[in-house]
């Protein structure tokens, strides 16, 4: 839920990352990946935005990712093959603090061969710089802050400024969604208001997810019974043969529909 939230928010609020990422608020189009010969790969791990010069690169990480280097350079010499003129700008943007020395590698090297890309640990970003924009707020929660929760709080209180209702709950979704990696949902649910973000569309689409197999279904309903029991999620997940955030995602399903 953690990719797909965020893809949703690249997508969306393009000009914002431009300007966090690009230092300059352009509209970024997205580019579909089977332009880049990369059918089949999870759709939700990649992000391509493109303008009329460069193009955007995007890979958020809730943990560490052996992978992530080559997968950067088999990336770019795929947008190289499609857009010869273009430039590209690839970051990998990890979401939850670690210690791992994997967040902080920056590059893939074989043989002859050396590629260079960029690194954004979220936790050392200033939580500041996320709440100046719109489509970055769900970010500052996880930013460098003493106080998480005063964070959401600021965050709470500039979605109230959103006039639009559809951009302000699902920005209050994904506010919820991706403070759910550094804060307890109780806290969560405190300080976002739930009624808004039973209308987001955000929350709507990942709920949608995993439902269209009768198994799938049989072991949703099994999870959520086990969760109203107060099983743990990693044991719900072992039980079920669900996956951590299909269970985590069921668990804020459950606080939002609660009443308190």
């Amino acid at each position: 839920m953690f990719d797909n939230t965020c893809r949703f928010l690249a997508e969306n609020f393009s000009a914002d990352f431009a300007t966090w990422l690009m230092g300059e608020a352009i509209v970024l189009t997205e580019i579909e990946p089977s332009e880049l010969s990369l059918n089949p790969i999870r759709a939700d791990a990649l992000i391509l935005l493109q303008s009329e010069e460069s193009i955007l690169h995007l890979e958020f990480q809730t943990d560490p990712n052996q992978n992530i280097p080559f997968r950067m350079l088999d990336y770019r010499t795929r947008g190289h093959r499609r857009y010869p003129n273009k430039s590209m700008r690839q970051v990998v943007i990890y979401l939850k603090s670690t210690t791992s020395d994997l967040v902080y590698q920056t590059d893939f090297t074989l043989e002859n061969t050396r590629h260079e890309f960029e690194v954004i640990r979220i936790w050392e970003q200033p939580a500041s710089l996320f709440l100046q924009y719109p489509g970055l707020l769900p970010f500052a929660t996880l930013a460098d802050t003493l106080d998480p929760e005063a964070t959401l709080q600021e965050v709470a209180i500039a979605l109230n400024q959103i006039t639009d209702p559809t951009t302000q709950s699902n920005l209050s979704a994904a506010s919820a969604i991706l403070a759910g990696l550094k804060l307890e949902d109780e806290i969560i649910y405190k300080v976002l208001r739930r009624d808004i973000m039973q209308e987001s569309s955000v929350y709507r689409s990942i709920f949608a997810e995993g439902e269209t197999s009768g198994e799938s279904k049989k072991q949703r309903s099994i999870a959520l019974n086990f969760l109203r029991d107060g099983l743990p999620i990693e044991a719900v997940a072992r039980g079920t043969g669900l996956s951590l955030e299909e269970v985590q995602l069921l668990q804020q399903e459950l606080n939002l529909a609660s009443v308190h």
